[in-house]
């Protein structure tokens, strides 16, 4: 049976591929006040401006391709049982041939039901049109978890973290919570990689070992170092 690997992503594993960061001071979001766009108040307050928000953001990822971080975590599938957690909403762990991935801010390929998240629809192309509306006849908003919203998926993530063999983080500077408290459920004993330009303070932490690097180029500094846990 195959031991299983679980990696937390965030936005530097999408930045390599060209995917703007809204942590970064050149970040997409630094036009834009966060209550404006990704908030629930923002959206009853200005839904146009939301929707276009993300339409721009949809066609960004849309137009990016998965780079060799993203295609290594999917070969480390031969190894090990692999599930990904990523704190990312594009799609590129999907497309790089991923197959366990939670989600934990959605998806915005998706949208789902103004009046019911769990009601979820793929989105055709990069648009999501006022009109655009569900099963119930209501208006479809973007499929990802807003600043003041719960993390539907945070206790699946909890779960997966537990039960780790092994645990890696890539391309995330654990600054986002509830996120970043995905490591206090991962056993001590557990060998942790964590692989980032800006490695946060990880001393609470046993079995931690730091890898400053970009995603890609980090990937290829754990790669061999995986290997004798398969």
């Amino acid at each position: 049976m195959k031991k299983k690997l679980v990696v937390l992503t965030g936005a530097g594993i999408s930045a390599e591929s060209g995917i703007q960061t809204f942590r970064d001071a050149d970040g997409l979001w630094a036009g834009y006040n966060i209550e404006d766009v990704a908030t629930p108040e923002a959206w009853l307050r200005n839904p146009g401006l939301v929707q276009e928000f993300y339409n721009q953001r949809r066609k960004q990822v849309l137009a990016a391709q998965p780079n060799s971080a993203h295609q290594q975590l999917a070969a480390l599938e031969d190894l090990f049982d692999v599930s990904i957690i990523t704190q990312n909403i594009d799609d590129l762990h999907e497309r790089a041939g991923s197959k366990h991935i939670i989600h934990l801010h959605g998806i915005i390929t998706k949208a789902q039901s103004d009046v019911d998240g769990s009601l979820t629809y793929p989105i055709d192309g990069w648009e999501l049109k006022t009109g655009d509306v569900c099963t119930y006849g209501q208006q479809l908003r973007p499929h990802v978890v807003w600043f003041g919203e719960d993390v539907p998926m945070i206790q699946v993530a909890s779960v997966a973290c537990s039960q780790a063999d092994v645990f890696m983080v890539v391309g995330t500077s654990l600054a986002v919570y509830p996120a970043a408290g995905l490591l206090d459920f991962v056993p001590d004993d557990v060998p942790k990689y964590i692989i980032d330009p800006r490695i946060p303070v990880t001393g609470y932490y046993k079995n931690t070992v730091p890898i400053e690097e970009a995603a890609t180029t980090g990937m290829l500094t754990v790669y061999p170092l995986l290997a004798q846990y398969a």
